[in-house]
């Protein structure tokens, strides 16, 4: 099933800038030129304030609490959603912008939540569940590629001998 997603991942980045030129010439055509601009303009303007408002911290704040072992709840979906739905308004083109009003409606939003709340299970550093495996949780097929390393099995120390670490600087 991954194997799916990723195959056609290549074909919808090609897809996608398609149809929004698309898009923009079936749009052009019922409204015109000058309106068409507009709207896009506006699309951009409401996801600039919405980013602003709502701020890239939740991101960066779901990244913490998932690298810290805690399943990001359901308190951080909505401003996530928020931020990923102004960020799809940013980008110039109609079908993202709708795909971004559709993010920002809650029942929608609801039902994205139950669909990624199935596949959430955060192991804590010490190995045991920060939150009970949802319903629907499928275990890890044995030819998984997944690597479980506990803190001593891996670590790294700094190259010395590295370009980077500024020790050439004073050469």
């Amino acid at each position: 099933m991954t194997d799916m997603r990723f195959s056609i991942l290549p074909a919808f980045i090609l897809l996608l800038p398609l149809a929004e030129i698309a898009g923009f010439v079936v749009v052009g055509r019922a409204i015109g030129l000058w309106l068409t601009l507009a709207l896009v303009m506006l699309g951009f303007v409401i996801g600039v304030v919405l980013l602003r408002r709502q701020g890239i911290g939740i991101l960066r704040r779901m990244s913490s609490e998932g690298r810290n072992g805690v399943m990001p709840g359901r308190d951080l979906l909505r401003p996530a959603m928020n931020a990923i739905a102004s960020m799809l308004l940013i980008i110039p083109g109609f079908l993202t912008d709708i795909i971004a009003i559709l993010i920002l409606i809650p029942p929608v939003r609801d039902l994205v939540w139950r669909a990624i709340a199935k596949r959430f299970v955060v192991v804590n550093a010490k190995g045991g569940f920060s939150s009970a495996p949802q319903p629907g949780f499928r275990d890890r097929k044995p030819n998984s590629k997944v690597v479980d390393l506990d803190e001593e099995d891996y670590h790294r120390e700094p190259d010395r001998n590295s370009p980077w670490s500024g020790k050439h600087l004073g050469d």
